[in-house]
């Protein structure tokens, strides 16, 4: 599971929560969002998927590859994350990446996982954005990692980058991030309780060069 050196390239500086956000939106789209739920004891605003370009939804794809049963496997350059199944199959996640600067690939592992988890800018965010406050609580409906996040370590030291939810359903999709995985809210609560302390990672900018056509994705089995 260790990598060498080579296995990761880092985009910019990999900082504690460098890869959170750009910069927090605190004024959302009304049309992105349609209703509210409740997690944990915490409300928060349903993504409207009505308004979702379908191929970003979750959905279980046929998908080939010889990572093991159980590793997540993102697609930065296709903004897809894959959690392969048995049988040749995977579930497909929408994703958004790191914008140029902030781009990275390589092995990783989840080594920590947080439920509504609370925000603090780096230092160098801050030094960016000093409009930024110096922490958001988790569960606040400022704070950009949403509902769930898993940090990811190598040879047991943090990455700063982590996959977490979303303020911004619309960056799905995109370049968007300071290098983190952004996901929608019900995808990263989806994810989390799928993978357990351990879950090997691997990123790789050319990883749907394997999967299938474009017009086989629209014929894909949704997960329910």
């Amino acid at each position: 599971m260790v990598g060498t050196r080579r296995d990761i390239l880092l985009g910019g500086l990999a900082l504690l929560g460098v890869g959170a956000i750009q910069k927090p939106a605190f004024a959302v789209a009304s049309s992105n969002f349609a209703g509210t739920a409740v997690d944990n004891g915490v409300t928060f605003q349903k993504t409207n998927f009505a308004k979702i370009d379908r191929k970003w939804h979750r959905q279980v794809v046929k998908y080939f590859s010889s990572e093991p049963i159980g590793t997540v496997v993102v697609d930065t350059r296709h903004h897809f994350l894959y959690v392969i199944m048995e049988n040749k199959t995977a579930i497909r996640y929408g994703v958004g990446v790191g914008r140029e600067g902030f781009k990275w690939f390589g092995r990783a592992t989840i080594d920590a996982k947080s439920l509504w988890p609370r925000w603090t800018p780096p230092p160098e965010m801050r030094k960016r954005h000093p409009e930024l406050p110096e922490f958001v609580a988790g569960g606040s409906p400022k704070n950009p990692l949403g509902p769930r996040a898993m940090y990811l370590h190598r040879d047991g030291v943090d990455t700063g980058y982590r996959f977490h939810g979303t303020l911004e359903p619309w960056s799905i999709g995109k370049d968007a991030s300071s290098g983190c995985i952004r996901m929608f809210n019900e995808d990263a609560i989806d994810l989390y309780q799928r993978c357990p302390i351990g879950t090997a990672v691997q990123v790789l900018p050319h990883i749907a060069d394997q999967a299938e056509s474009a017009a086989q994705v629209s014929q894909a089995t949704p997960v329910q």
